[in-house]
This record gives structure tokens, C-alpha cells and sequence, in this order.
């Protein structure tokens, strides 16, 4: 990828853009907020995410729309969310916006009794309104920051969104894909009967929805199919903070599960967080927060292979912020624990950062293509 497209924007956009400029975009190009549209905005006290919020209710009034912020405090992985937030998501609001420090926090009743659509179950009024019903649309940014989301907001979303299909059809036909990296990274995950999804920026219909700064393709790996070596050398998420690595993060992969995790102090800290994901299901279920027999279940999938995704956005750079940092180019990032397709449940997603990984997709008729080569991208 040349340095010129790594730069480049919307038509019209400037690269210096202000937060209200870059409101402004989320609004009309990502989300595309009609005249009387009501606008839930969720968000927590800390300062970023407050001005950012701020930004995005005025950007909404110029539009038209009518907007409502709602305020609790700061949730992690491992937190529910306020009864008021749940609540307002009652009033089936057509645009939701989520601006977190960290997590907008699970659904204490949805999580203890899913709930069904189109013979499928979803453990939040949030996913069961965006995936299952399809009456919202929505973007989220966990821990963005004011700095970041002034930066990585006004790309080139069109460019973004051909990158991001083309990288899709691929992935989506692909009967395995693996990753290799100079850190260390060896790793082969099957794809069969898995359809990859797109981080583009493109929120403008119900039921579509993703992060803003948006930029990357996701997959959900086949269950129990990853099998090899990853070493994290990025950044990895805990159950309450991002950090950047130190010490690279070595996680053995057998049959879909981590097996063994080696490495130094950041290593042990992953392992706390998932030993914590482990005990905190068996005690879900005790206390009637999990339904009967789902403990066992959310439990082994602690160490699940959730995800592959691919950074895409030109501007996203490392910095210890997830929700940027995994959209960098020159990246891929494994989840550990829940993944996409709703069939490997569990109470973490820990994104972690592979440097500079070699991509390449296996066809079924045998065919190889490299989407990515030693950090550069080929599609």
C-alpha cells in the first residue's frame, strides 16, 4: 500500500479535521441520521467520552434528529449495565451510539434468559434489536479517545468498503486460512460454513453496525479448528484495561482452545483475566445469571479462537487503545473467547495484536491466495 492511499480521505474531508467535523461525518456518512430520528447516545462521565458525545448530540440536531444521551458509570468485560440503560432500549430507538470507556455492560436478564428471534437466541436487548430484529443501526467505540477519534473518523469510506468486500469474498469462500509472522505467530484456522464481516463505516441501514473508527474484515474461525502458535506482539485486552505488550504473549492452539500461555508479566496478566472469565461462569450460573448447564459452556470457551480480523483503516496507528489499534494496517488480531456466529458463547473477547503477519487463504480446490505479505497488504 502506498503512503498516498495510507493518508487519504473522503473527498472534501480535510485530514486536520475538528471533533465536530468529524461528528459530523459519523452522523451523515456513517450513520446517515434522518430528519426526526431518534438518537440514543450511551456513554459514561470520563472526559473524552463525554465531549465526544457532546460532539455527536449537536451533530444529530443539525441533522434533524433528536437525540437523547444516557450516562452510567464505567463498565468492563465482566459488568452488567445500569437497569435504565436496558430500559431505554425499550423505546426500539432506530440509531444507537455507544460511546464507552470501556464496555456498555452485559444484560443481566438477556444473558439469564436469552432472548429468541427468528429461531435464533441473543443474550442482549442490544444484539437482539440490531441482529435480530433488525430495527436499529448503530456504531460503538469503546476506550476511543478525542484525539483518536478526530483522526481516524474522516477516511476514504468508499475505498475502505471495496477493500473490505473484496478481502470478505475471499475469506467467505475459504475452506482455511493461516497466519505466520516474524514474532513467532503459526497458526491455521478453518473457515467452512463461515462468512466473513466488514467493519466499513457503513451503518446507513438497520440492522448494520460496527466500530467507529471503523476498518477491518472479521471471521469467526470454524469451531475447533485452530491449530498452531500465536504470539501476541501488539497489544492485547484485558478484562478491564488494553495494554501494549512488553514481553510477546506465546498462546498454543489445539483443537480451537488455547492450551498453554507463556511469556512474562503480560503473559500472566492474559491468564488471570481468563482463569477470571473461567470462575466468574460457574458462579453466573449459581446464581441464576447464566441459564442451567451454560456454565460449563461459557467456562471452556474462555480460551476459544473467536476471531481473525485484518486492520484496514489508514490512519489507526498502535497505542494501547483496542478499538484503534486492531484497525491498524500492518496488523491481524485474535479474539480469545465469545466469537461472531453465536455458537462458542463466552463472558470475554480479548483482541490481541499480531505484527506484520502473512495472510494467506486456502480455496477449496486447493487455489492459495496471500491477502497480506509480511504486513503488507496484497488485495
Amino acid at each position: 500500500m502506498s503512503d498516498s492511499s495510507r493518508g487519504s480521505a473522503e473527498p472534501g474531508v480535510s485530514p486536520g479535521s475538528s471533533l465536530a467535523e468529524a461528528a459530523g461525518i459519523a452522523c451523515a456518512r456513517v450513520l446517515k441520521v434522518q430528519g426526526g430520528e431518534q438518537v440514543l447516545i450511551i456513554t459514561n462521565p470520563e472526559q473524552d467520552a463525554q465531549a465526544i458525545s457532546s460532539a455527536l448530540y449537536a451533530a444529530v440536531l443539525d441533522r434533524g434528529g433528536v437525540p437523547v444521551i444516557l450516562i452510567q458509570g464505567k463498565k468492563n468485560q465482566f459488568d452488567f449495565a445500569e437497569p435504565a440503560v436496558i430500559a431505554a432500549f425499550q423505546a426500539k430507538p432506530p440509531v444507537v451510539i455507544s460511546i464507552s470507556t470501556e464496555k456498555l455492560g452485559k444484560d443481566r436478564q438477556g444473558i439469564a434468559c436469552p432472548y429468541e428471534h427468528g429461531g435464533e437466541q441473543w443474550d442482549h436487548i442490544f444484539h437482539l434489536q440490531l441482529y435480530g430484529e433488525k430495527s436499529c443501526r448503530s456504531f460503538w467505540s469503546p476506550g476511543v479517545t478525542v484525539e483518536s477519534f478526530t483522526r481516524t473518523v474522516p477516511i476514504d469510506y468508499t475505498g475502505l468498503g471495496r477493500r473490505c468486500a473484496a478481502i470478505n469474498g475471499i475469506l467467505s469462500t475459504a475452506v482455511s486460512v493461516h497466519v505466520a509472522a516474524p514474532g513467532g505467530t503459526d497458526i491455521t484456522l478453518g473457515l467452512r460454513g463461515r462468512c466473513a464481516k466488514a467493519d466499513d463505516g457503513n451503518f446507513m441501514r438497520p440492522g448494520a453496525g460496527g466500530n467507529l473508527p471503523a476498518g477491518e474484515s472479521f471471521v469467526s474461525p470454524e469451531n475447533g479448528t485452530a491449530q498452531g502458535l500465536i504470539v501476541f506482539d501488539g497489544s492485547i485486552s484485558l478484562h478491564n484495561r488494553d495494554i501494549i505488550i512488553t514481553d510477546p504473549i506465546r498462546c498454543e492452539v489445539s483443537g480451537g482452545f488455547i492450551t498453554g500461555i507463556s511469556g512474562g508479566g503480560d503473559a500472566r496478566a492474559l491468564e488471570e483475566t481468563i482463569i477470571q472469565a473461567e470462575r466468574d461462569a460457574g458462579e453466573y450460573e449459581k446464581t441464576g445469571r447464566l441459564p442451567r448447564g451454560q456454565g460449563k459452556i461459557y467456562r471452556r470457551n474462555a480460551r476459544n479462537i473467536g476471531e481473525l480480523g485484518i486492520g484496514l483503516n489508514p490512519r489507526a496507528r498502535i497505542s494501547g487503545n483496542m478499538l484503534e489499534d486492531e484497525k491498524a494496517f500492518q496488523t491481524c488480531h485474535f479474539a480469545i473467547g465469545h466469537n461472531y456466529d453465536s455458537d462458542a458463547p463466552a463472558l470475554i473477547h480479548l483482541d490481541g495484536l499480531v505484527r506484520e503477519p502473512t495472510i494467506t487463504a486456502a480455496l477449496e480446490d486447493g487455489t492459495k491466495i496471500i491477502l497480506e505479505k509480511d504486513g503488507e497488504l496484497q488485495i
